[in-house]
């Protein structure tokens, strides 16, 4: 059975906290940079509140990090290794692969999953920190919307493959209706939406890879 991670909302607070100590910033400089409330932050930063997707979209456009990235780093992987294809000197294999079962197997029922408290979106990373692209997989439940801004996807690369379900997926002006096996490939940043008018869930995958670094 997948594992869902409660105990994540302690690591991304971590990981935001560290994210705005990094840069120095002060709550209303990230409050300003992202469109979070400065109390919405705070209370993350302490763990008392769960973000949503959409906060965690605005707070990792803010600080210039995918999605993927920033739910990964709060899992504890290496920041080297996140889209660089290089997993640093002494890292020792990432939570959930197997050593003894070949390079690079990860089992499914390690594999832990991240729940939107707002939207029950469901997303799952499927490749580990060393690997040079992310991919994830993505559960959109019936009637459920993500919208993320464009800053979410500067310096990326990104393609939606869909797997099952439908998904009305909002490009600025431009609305496309993917089915399954269908794919987009995205250009320029551009605020987006993923959308499931349906009666059904979507199930999709992400596939991202960084451009210049910021």
């Amino acid at each position: 059975m997948t594992n869902i991670v409660d105990p994540l909302v302690g690591q991304i607070a971590d990981r935001v906290r560290a994210e705005r100590g990094r840069r120095r910033w002060t709550l209303a400089q990230l409050a300003d940079a992202s469109g979070v409330s400065q109390a919405m932050i705070s209370r993350i930063e302490r763990g008392e509140s769960s973000p949503t997707a959409v906060v965690l979209g605005k707070l990792s456009a803010a600080f210039q990090l995918s999605v993927a990235s920033l739910l990964a780093l709060a899992e504890g992987a290496p920041e080297e290794g996140l889209l660089s294809g290089a997993m640093p000197v002494g890292s020792g294999a990432p939570a959930g692969f197997d050593s003894a079962a070949g390079a690079g197997v990860r089992r499914g029922k390690d594999v832990a999953e991240w729940r939107d408290p707002g939207t029950g979106y469901r997303r799952r990373q499927i490749s580990g920190p060393s690997f040079p692209a992310e991919v994830a997989e993505i559960r959109l439940p019936a009637g459920a919307e993500v919208p993320y801004p464009a800053a979410a996807f500067a310096f990326i690369r990104q393609i939606v493959w869909v797997l099952d379900g439908r998904l009305t997926f909002h490009e600025g002006d431009q609305v496309h209706e993917l089915e399954p096996g269908d794919t987009i490939e995205l250009g320029e940043p551009a605020d987006r939406v993923f959308a499931n008018t349906t009666d059904l869930e979507c199930r999709y995958a992400v596939i991202l890879a960084r451009g210049a670094r910021p």
